[in-house]
């Protein structure tokens, strides 16, 4: 295989486990031989740093209000003059929005195309234009990775058949999180968005406030930061309920995390949950679609699963694992067994053998 150049396409590497996935994709690449060049829509305020290695493009410096059309347009429109300059062997996109433009901006370029579904296919291709998207404008692919069987069986069969289901790596800076945690706090991570609802769980934490001693502690950064704090002092729960902004060493902070909770509404593969598990920590997620949690915690062995929304259940869950030490120790522990499985080179692996046969 001569040509080893790939470009890697995501609207922006600001806060988000897609982006995190994607740049160390990218990096491992780089590490073996590849020349990576990670591509993005804009440039934001806050970015994760690029790997070393690892190139970096943007189409616009900074976001451009625009219309939908004409933003779409123009990104497709430069994205195909990036093509042409680059001559990649393989566009790898991830997300929505990158997913077709990058399928429209190498039509009868040659250059190989594969798509990742980072999310739940009902919400990430909902509509009439989502689904058209969805149902025949990915399936030009020429590879996609899906990261759960539900969201596969979404897709038309001619998909299916040119595609793979690859779990998220994990850092392995995460595998080496010391200690246990015991003496800390109550936390989740991911962005302040209706997604994520965080709401659900600022309600169930503080319905339980009064039979705990620990705090809640939420990571990063959203729309609704403004909405979640007035709900925090609404509840009264202003010293024990921290909004901490987005950190850059989470590592550092499941160190002292004592349990870890996802409340979100869908999910793809939360990187979030990966990361909590693999740096062994007790977990409890909503067994919400398109399947990720439930893909990786086994009920009451490895982690609890709640029903979606069900703000008892998640208080219910909460508490008992906040007041049943020799429980929680064990789901940490078994939790981290699982997380094996989401080893870097591990995931990598099969990540390398898609993409080359995809070139061929």
């Amino acid at each position: 295989m001569k040509n080893k150049t790939l470009l890697f396409y995501i609207n922006a590497i600001h806060d988000g486990g897609a982006e995190r996935v994607l740049l160390q994709l990218a990096k491992r690449f780089a590490d073996c031989g590849y020349r990576s060049v990670v591509v993005t829509s804009f440039v934001d305020t806050w970015e994760y740093p690029v790997p070393e290695g690892v190139e970096r493009l943007s189409i616009e410096q900074e976001q451009i209000p625009q219309s939908r059309l004409r933003r779409n347009l123009s990104r497709i429109k430069a994205l195909r003059r990036i093509i042409r300059e680059y001559r990649p062997a393989a566009l790898i996109s991830f997300m929505a929005e990158p997913n077709f433009r990058a399928v429209l901006a190498s039509r009868f370029l040659p250059v190989k195309t594969i798509v990742s579904v980072r999310n739940d296919p009902e919400r990430e291709y909902a509509g009439r234009l989502g689904r058209l998207i969805g149902r025949w404008l990915l399936p030009l692919a020429d590879g996609c990775v899906f990261q759960t069987e539900k969201a596969k069986k979404w897709f038309p069969k001619r998909l299916q058949k040119r595609s793979r289901v690859i779990m998220n790596q994990v850092d392995e800076r995460f595998f080496q999180v010391a200690g246990t945690g015991e003496n800390g706090y109550v936390m989740t991570a991911g962005r302040l968005t209706a997604q994520k609802n965080q709401a659900l769980l600022i309600r169930a934490f503080a319905a339980i406030a009064g039979d705990v001693e620990e705090e809640l502690r939420i990571y990063g950064e959203g729309e609704l930061r403004a909405e979640l704090e007035a709900l925090i002092g609404e509840s009264g729960m202003e010293g024990r309920i921290k909004l901490m902004g987005a950190s850059s060493d989470m590592p550092a902070v499941l160190a002292g995390c004592k349990l870890f909770v996802l409340p979100s509404d869908f999910e793809g593969m939360p990187n979030a949950l990966l990361e909590a598990m693999a740096a062994g920590r007790c977990c409890v997620s909503t067994a919400c679609p398109c399947g990720g949690p439930e893909a990786v915690i086994e009920n009451g062995v490895n982690g609890l699963l709640v029903p979606v929304g069900e703000e008892e259940a998640l208080s219910a869950a909460m508490l008992e694992l906040l007041k049943d030490e020799e429980k929680r120790r064990a789901l940490a522990a078994t939790a981290g067994e699982r997380a094996e499985a989401f080893r870097p080179e591990t995931i990598f692996e099969h990540w390398r053998d898609h993409v080359e046969q995809v070139i061929g």
